[in-house]
């Protein structure tokens, strides 16, 4: 992957007239969606550059496109989180009203996982990431909708101890002071979708 300037030639083709103008606009659509998310990845991981963060992706993809997306992601310089919902387990709220509480749910899903399935839970607390510390089930802890302040008290609380994600919230003005607090991970849709359409065009050389 490679930044280019306005006007920069990246690629020349040659062929049938016919077949070139057919696939054009389907080549086009395919290359500017692509670039288009490849690039405002980069521009967030340029503002976490001196952290330790990794930019992620989410499952918020366009359908049949996820795969190339993805891909797309990882060209800017960011990285893949789940593919699908059996690449790891992660307990949202929902799953935790529906179990009865954190410990409960941890328990469940520490009970019936494989023993390389990783298990991330969310919060929206600080009170609620003292009780996944305490049950010891976890792997990793996504933190939503948290101010700045309230991240930073979380990594100090964690000490280290389960990678930490923050998610919600994560734009490209709020992802260099997320990056400073000292977070693992950070999780943004936008990159998939809400990623600006990259101009390119082809043109015909006589």
């Amino acid at each position: 992957a490679a930044r280019v300037a306005r006007g920069q030639q990246v690629l020349t083709i040659s062929g049938p007239a016919r077949a070139i103008l057919t696939a054009e606009r389907t080549a086009l659509n395919f290359v500017g969606r692509l670039s288009g998310v490849a690039t405002l990845t980069a521009d967030y991981v340029a503002r976490t550059e001196g952290t330790r963060m990794r930019v992620c992706c989410t499952r918020k993809t366009t359908p049949g496109l996820r795969a190339l997306e993805k891909y797309a992601v990882r060209c800017g310089g960011g990285f893949n989180h789940r593919f699908g919902l059996d690449d790891a387990i992660l307990i949202k709220d929902n799953h935790i009203a529906v179990a009865g509480g954190i410990r409960p749910v941890l328990e469940r899903a520490r009970a019936h996982a494989g023993h390389l399935v990783k298990i991330e839970i969310e919060v929206d607390t600080l009170t609620q990431l003292r009780e996944v510390l305490d049950t010891g089930f976890a792997d990793a802890v996504l933190l939503d909708n948290m101010d700045i302040a309230t991240l930073r008290e979380a990594v100090r609380l964690n000490e280290g101890r389960l990678k930490l994600e923050a998610s919600g919230g994560v734009t490209l003005d709020s992802i260099a002071a997320i990056a400073a607090t000292g977070l693992d991970y950070a999780s943004a849709g936008a990159l998939t979708h809400s990623a600006p359409n990259f101009d390119c065009a082809l043109d015909i050389e006589a």
